[in-house]
């Protein structure tokens, strides 16, 4: 079933961002990102609102999330999507955001700790696959791992990015629409 904009709104004026913060909580309200240690942010509040709408998620879809963080984005997508697969490479913050989703009671998340840009291949194809680090490049493995009538959202470039959106159609050809400017940290 397709989700509605208002009710991803709805949960993004309800969840409390600072629960996903050790420092600078007084500033969850802030929309501006803030680090989370390890060179790592979390990001700004309404850009996560705008890629959450922006993927379209379907509550029947399937989702690969690269870069957990924090696990902010990953509770808009847990809470939308049927299935959530999150991948960190930061072992203190894969173990941090997995104790803490998992405390939310979130229990339709799988985690991984590894480099995202190797996707999920064992848990794929994904319905949408979500980037939440700059690439230099679209890694080729996402793009094979996304099933056809899939999304792909995910900053490309260096110093400031431009959010693509990769679609794959029903015989698998694939398109790229060119988004915002935004900054990212980087994909490790």
């Amino acid at each position: 079933m397709k989700i509605d904009k208002e009710d991803i709104i709805s949960y993004y004026n309800k969840l409390d961002r600072s629960l996903f913060m050790e420092e600078n909580k007084m500033y969850a309200h802030v929309d501006s990102p803030f680090p989370i240690g390890y060179g790592q942010t979390i990001s700004q509040s309404s850009l996560v609102l705008y890629m959450t709408i922006n993927l379209d998620i379907d509550s029947e879809h399937k989702v690969l999330e690269i870069g957990t963080g924090s696990g902010y984005q990953s509770a808009f997508l847990a809470k939308f999507s049927k299935e959530l697969y999150t991948v960190e490479i930061i072992e203190p913050l894969y173990l941090k955001a997995k104790k803490r989703l998992s405390a939310m009671g979130f229990d339709n998340i799988e985690y991984k700790l590894g480099n995202g840009s190797f996707g999920w291949i064992e848990k794929s194809p994904f319905d949408r696959i979500i980037v939440t680090a700059a690439a230099g490049n679209i890694p080729e493995m996402l793009i094979e791992q996304l099933a056809p009538l899939g999304k792909m959202i995910i900053p490309v470039g260096e110093i400031w990015q431009r959010l693509v959106f990769v679609t794959k159609d029903i015989d698998g050809r694939i398109s790229y629409q060119n988004d915002i400017s935004v900054r990212f940290v980087k994909l490790v």
